[in-house]
């Protein structure tokens, strides 16, 4: 990895665009999920738009890729077409790529809903360390444009079949409103327990005339005895 930069790709990495679809290409065949290659175009545009991800090693050598698109007026994000070439697999940079994509995710849309459909162990993985959860399907975008993109899949006749409310893929959503509840909660149950132990230590502390001190606006622990 000290070889391999991982970096929001731009018009100098245009050149690297039939390396990413080719990639794109074999894993498609190596899943079996008949995932459509993009077009040169497609690429193109993310990477002019600064919504993609590429790896690097030495500066020069493609090792991998993944972009981001939003859906439902913006309103969600995903991080898709994560690829690692053979060479580069096993060393830990789908995880940096992953991360990467996600950071750019959060900084272009920070109110956005982001979320993913996989049927990889390792993304699952990567995915929760990240902060996603596994959801149903009726939490995910209901962009029709988005489930066009399933069309290509062999598994696409399932998904049709249950009204897309399920397939063999699993739903994963990361939403931003968790963290602001856990911000929360974690503030809200640190000053309860702060107030809980001061109170405690001021009823057991005696003052000078050998009875329990009385509370102070919640600081008297804090006060010297002269």
């Amino acid at each position: 990895m000290k070889n391999i930069q991982v970096l929001v790709a731009t018009e100098e990495h245009l050149k690297y665009v039939d390396q990413v679809n080719d990639a794109i290409d074999i894993a498609s065949k190596e899943r079996g999920t008949g995932i459509a290659r993009r077009t040169y175009e497609y690429i193109a545009d993310k990477m002019l738009a600064g919504k993609a991800i590429i790896a690097l090693e030495n500066g020069d050598t493609f090792a991998g890729f993944c972009y981001i698109e939003t859906w439902g007026a913006k309103s969600f994000v995903a991080n898709s077409g994560l690829i690692v070439g053979k060479a580069y697999r096993g060393i830990g940079l789908a995880t940096e790529i992953k991360r990467k994509a996600f950071a750019l995710s959060r900084q272009k849309y920070p109110e956005a809903k982001i979320f993913g459909l996989t049927t990889g162990l390792a993304v699952m993985k990567i995915n929760h360390e990240l902060g996603y959860r596994p959801v149903t399907f009726s939490e995910l975008t209901d962009d029709e444009e988005f489930w066009k993109g399933c069309q290509s899949c062999v598994n696409y006749d399932i998904l049709t079949r249950t009204g897309k409310s399920k397939c063999l893929c699993t739903g994963m959503l990361y939403d931003p409103a968790w963290e602001k509840e856990k911000k929360e909660e974690k503030k809200q149950n640190g000053w309860a327990i702060k107030d809980t132990l001061l109170d405690i230590i001021n009823k057991l502390k005696p003052n000078k005339n050998g009875s329990q001190a009385k509370k102070e606006e919640g600081f008297s622990l804090f006060k010297s005895r002269k």
